[in-house]
């Protein structure tokens, strides 16, 4: 069994405001095999090395890990802890969006954080995004992150387009 990511499927890309993908192109294709669509928008942090800001297969999104990075590339390494967190989140509302999903389709997330002081916060700035909805999370805290950020959040997300 499994399956490979082809060639040839296309990609979902992010253009004006970054919120645009081809639900045409995932819809045309969801009666034949499993297929891996990478996302990638310009409403969120850019990938900055060999990876996909997300994958959408069948009704899943695997978001990448995102990094407190504006959508112009601006890493905010010297900022609050606050800032950073919010960048990161939006990074994530982004992402999500541009793959035909929300906060509330999360189905789990990662964090890694460098201080585990800095727990209470994040968690306070989640909730106040995610409301009600509470996801399957994990909080990891870690010696360093690149370029001296302090968070970074990957996760996984229920999509509506099958």
């Amino acid at each position: 069994g499994g399956f490979a990511c082809g060639a040839g499927v296309g990609v979902a890309v992010g253009v004006a405001a970054g919120i645009w993908f081809s639900q045409r192109q995932m819809k045309a294709t969801s009666k034949s095999k499993p297929r891996c669509l990478p996302i990638v928008t310009t409403a969120a942090s850019p990938a900055a090395g060999h990876y996909s800001q997300a994958m959408v297969n069948g009704g899943e999104v695997f978001i990448s890990g995102l990094l407190p990075v504006t959508p112009s590339g601006t890493k905010l390494s010297d900022a609050p802890f606050a800032a950073q967190a919010n960048q990161v989140l939006d990074n994530l509302e982004a992402v999500l969006a541009a793959a035909g999903s929300n906060l509330s389709q999360l189905l789990q997330v990662r964090v890694y954080i460098t201080s585990i002081d800095n727990w209470a916060e994040f968690n306070a700035l989640y909730a106040q995004r995610l409301g009600g909805h509470k996801p399957a999370r994990a909080v990891v805290p870690v010696p360093c992150l690149h370029y001296g950020f302090l968070l970074e959040v990957e996760a996984m997300a229920a999509n509506s387009v099958q």
